[in-house]
């Protein structure tokens, strides 16, 4: 259930987000003039209140390099605000110049994520945080060492005394960092505007892209407010991708790397499409890089679909309508 809403009600049987030899539904069966509370896809809240002081705190930190052990890399180097919260590399580039092994999620509405990571590994964006800050090929760090180097700079002393109990600490550290991250949303898009009412807020091209994402099924996967990052799915239910793209790597076994169960090779947590029309490359592994291609891909991999051209292009038209706002400003 998603805000009293079954996924799976919206279509009249599962067989039919999977079996290409099934029959088109005829557009009408899935009327946009539904009530919106009926849509599988909710518009994203408006930042609840965060302490202001912890957001400034946090937002700080998010561009402080001296988190890495070579004090150069900082969240933000790979989590560029200003590229819609990536570095729009396939693999970003860490530590010594070491290059990581999956593509890099954006932070924006990352707060809406159930898990964080591609395999889901991390509850929280406060245990999300000591992934890159240990990992070796990102920030090379430990917090013995970040605090002792924050503990240095006054400012920071004095911010973290006035706000948290014991001062400067890891726990503080984290939790002003994912404070700010908190702030991260992007509300009022074009496609918040239509699911809140506004008829006019799309075009039709755009509509049509909406009914197609949800009579072939995308929104079985992609739902909710981040349109994803609610759920874990297999990459290749219809087709076994890693066989096609080759070059298999690692990072391509998603969470049997967490458990060492077979059953869970190729299972990711499904990414937001929130940002998806901003954050080029595409995929755990940022190998494809438009969304015509991604949108055809998945099509193929995950609906056992082929689609024409101009289905593609509308259901981009579509995603184009979701980044919605950060701060008064487009995401």
């Amino acid at each position: 259930m998603l805000g009293g809403y079954s996924v799976l009600n919206w279509f009249s049987s599962a067989s039919l987000l999977q079996d290409p030899a099934i029959g088109t539904p005829a557009l009408s069966q899935f009327d946009d003039r539904l009530p919106r509370a009926d849509e599988p896809i909710q518009p994203i809240p408006f930042p609840a209140d965060l302490a202001p002081q912890k957001v400034e705190l946090g937002k700080r930190l998010f561009y402080e390099p001296r988190l890495s052990r070579n004090n150069r890399i900082a969240c933000s180097n790979c989590h560029d605000l200003d590229t819609g919260g990536t570095d729009r590399a396939a693999r970003s580039i860490g530590i010594d110049g070491a290059v990581g092994t999956v593509n890099t999620p954006t932070v924006f509405n990352a707060a809406l994520n159930f898990k964080q990571f591609w395999d889901g590994r991390a509850d929280s964006l406060e245990e999300q945080i000591d992934g890159p800050i240990h990992n070796p090929i990102e920030m090379g760090s430990s917090w013995a060492e970040i605090t002792a180097k924050l503990q240095e700079d006054l400012q920071y002393r004095r911010a973290f005394a006035a706000l948290y109990p014991n001062g400067l600490t890891s726990a503080a550290i984290k939790d002003a960092l994912a404070t700010f991250e908190r702030s991260l949303l992007t509300p009022d898009s074009r496609f918040d505007q239509f699911l809140r009412g506004n008829s006019e807020a799309l075009t039709e091209n755009e509509r049509t892209g909406y009914r197609l994402f949800k009579q072939y099924g995308c929104v079985v996967c992609h739902q909710g407010a981040n349109v994803g990052g609610n759920m874990f799915q297999k990459f290749g239910i219809l087709g076994d991708y890693f066989a096609d793209r080759g070059h298999r790597t690692a990072a391509d076994h998603g969470r049997q790397n967490l458990s060492g169960h077979e059953a869970h090779r190729h299972i990711f947590k499904v990414p937001s499409l929130r940002l998806a029309a901003l954050t080029p490359p595409y995929f755990h592994d940022g190998s494809i890089g438009t969304l015509d291609e991604a949108v055809r891909i998945m099509a193929q991999y995950q609906l056992g679909r082929s689609l024409a051209a101009h289905e593609i292009a509308s259901i981009v038209a579509f995603l184009n309508t979701l980044p919605g706002v950060y701060r008064g400003e487009g995401s």
